[in-house]
């Protein structure tokens, strides 16, 4: 298609200038005076071999018709496509509107043809023609005569729409960011109840296994320990100390229970009965002295069911060289303790009874193994435990410095217990002694020598979580004793050489009045041995075994007269 077209009615001529959003052909018409001023001369045209081109600028007609040809206008100023120009009255839309166009040339070539209408040109991001577009008036009518392509769309936007996208976006931004605002309000809300509730529940657990939650009491609080018994880690050790001066022993356990952050100093009573190697029944006391320290945690570990990881042996000296090293001990003294090495009768004490006493070494083991007269044996027993805890106290709660203090006790330690072994365990229960975390408690022990239900569950189970295992009573000689000597403080002493000597214990009362011998009866010919071994166990002649009859639920009855002496025996 060319540049241009002449219309070839008026001289009217168009011009190429673009295409619109339909990629269909726009034109504009070129004013008559600038075409007149561009139109040359025709030039002779290129031969044909065909005969069918026709000249660039003349109206084509291919009928023959003779309608007028227009000769042809130049226009320097537009670019040549080459193609023919459309004629007069071509409707680019086909609309059928067109009124010059004849295809079979029928139309009349001369007289005023009417004006074809203008289409406005338009150029995609450009301006349309400045020139005067008004639609023509039809003869017929005298209207004008608006066609389609005289018209061009065009979608602008209108100038407040931008301003209406840009409110939009900032009211939905806004909206986004309380929407936002509120979600993280919610989360940090959520996230503060739970930790409340974390914290609440633990302090409630808290309370409620240290047995301080208020409302609930101390058996229940018990009872809460026990049912966990069999998930809490303990560390146990069994001390045994040696009065090297006077004789004797007292033993301790020393409980560090890691998961209720508990330490316990359980004192074991010298009449704890327990069962040797043999077989046979016998008491702790004796156990120590006999089997020494190995067996002794043997038989522990069977009647108390615990699992004892080492035996520390402390002889008085060691135990008062521990308190000179980690410094003087403060406690509560029950008894005035007389100094062993005064030489005068009426020299005063060394430890005075009373609160917030100050002991240094030696008055440490004063009070460790003192046992006033008539007094059992567990009273002595309850002051050791008491300067055990006092010690703990003191030591340090680094494990490396504690293991340098018991190192610089030079003691021997019974295998498989290492200084550091001991160290770090003492370590860990004075840090416990020193935040209040730390208690004694006493193994409840029947007359002879077996453990009651009572101690089971306060003591062996909630503490030690193990399970009592007496020894069979069939399996010692039972012997009941009456005091009939006027002293009341025989009774204990025979009840512990009897205990030591592997008989039970029977206790019968004291006599109303006083005897001058001593007798021992047996009612079955079977057991008149072993009221014979009652009477060399007591220190008394065998003369005073005769049968006779004997208390209830008693193999050997025993009568203690005047001539006992407890010291012989």
């Amino acid at each position: 298609m060319n540049d241009r077209y002449d219309a070839g009615y008026g001289g009217d001529q168009y011009e190429l200038v673009g295409y619109d959003e339909y990629n269909q052909p726009v034109y504009r018409q070129v004013p008559a005076q600038q075409t007149q001023q561009t139109q040359q001369p025709p030039q002779q045209q290129p031969y044909d071999p065909y005969g069918q081109q026709q000249q660039q600028g003349y109206a084509y007609d291919p009928y023959g018709t003779g309608a007028q040809q227009q000769p042809p206008s130049y226009d320097t100023g537009a670019y040549d496509t080459g193609r023919q120009a459309p004629q007069s009255g071509y409707d680019p839309y086909a609309t059928g509107t067109t009124t010059a166009y004849d295809p079979y040339g029928q139309t009349a070539s001369s007289g005023q043809q009417p004006r074809v209408a203008e289409q406005t040109a338009y150029i995609p991001q450009q301006s349309g023609p400045a020139e005067d577009t008004e639609a023509p008036k039809t003869p017929e009518t005298g209207e004008r005569d608006y066609r389609t392509e005289q018209f061009a769309f065009v979608e602008e936007p209108t100038g407040d729409s931008e301003d209406v996208i840009d409110w939009l976006n900032f009211t939905e931004n806004r909206t986004e960011r309380r929407e936002e605002a509120k979600r993280r309000a919610r989360g940090r809300m959520v996230a503060l109840v739970v930790v409340l509730a974390l914290v609440a529940a633990g302090g409630v657990g808290y309370l409620w296994s240290a047995g301080k939650l208020p409302g609930v009491s101390s058996s229940g609080s018990k009872a809460g320990t026990a049912t966990a018994v069999g998930a809490q880690n303990r560390d146990v050790i069994v001390v045994h100390l040696h009065n090297t001066s006077k004789g004797g022993t007292s033993s301790v356990l020393l409980v560090d229970n890691t998961t209720l952050k508990q330490g316990t100093t359980v004192l074991l009573p010298n009449s704890l009965a327990l069962t040797d190697d043999d077989g046979n029944t016998t008491t702790l006391a004796k156990s120590v002295g006999d089997d020494g320290t190995s067996g002794t945690v043997d038989q522990l570990n069977t009647v108390l069911g615990t699992d004892i990881e080492g035996t520390w042996r402390l002889d008085t000296p060691y135990l008062q060289n521990l308190v000179d090293l980690v410094g003087n001990i403060d406690l509560d003294t029950n008894a005035d303790v007389p100094d062993p090495d005064a030489t005068k009768k009426n020299a005063p004490p060394l430890v005075h009874k009373g609160k917030d006493q100050t002991l240094s070494g030696k008055m440490a083991v004063a009070y460790a193994t003192y046992r006033a007269p008539g007094e059992a044996q567990n009273a002595q027993l309850e002051r050791f435990g008491q300067v055990m805890q006092a010690v703990l106290r003191q030591v340090t709660s680094d494990p490396t410095a504690a293991t340098t203090t018991v190192q610089t006790l030079a003691q021997i330690l019974d295998p498989p217990l290492t200084d550091k072994d001991l160290g770090t365990f003492l370590a860990k229960l004075a840090d416990l002694a020193k935040s209040g975390d730390y208690k004694t408690a006493l193994l409840p022990v029947q007359n002879d020598g077996t453990l009651t239900a009572q101690a089971s569950a306060s003591v062996v189970k909630d503490i030690l979580g193990g399970t009592a295992k007496s020894p069979d009573e069939s399996s010692a000689v039972r012997v009941a004793v009456q005091n009939a000597t006027g002293v009341k403080d025989d009774t204990e002493k025979a009840r512990v050489v009897l205990l030591n000597g592997g008989f039970t214990f029977l206790e019968a009362g004291t006599a109303s009045g006083t005897s001058a011998t001593t007798k021992i009866t047996y009612s079955d010919a079977a057991d008149k041995e072993n009221a014979t071994e009652v009477a060399k166990t007591l220190g008394l002649p065998t003369s005073t075994v005769t049968k006779g009859t004997v208390s209830a639920n008693a193999d050997v009855s025993v009568i203690l007269g005047e001539d006992y002496k407890p010291s012989s025996s």
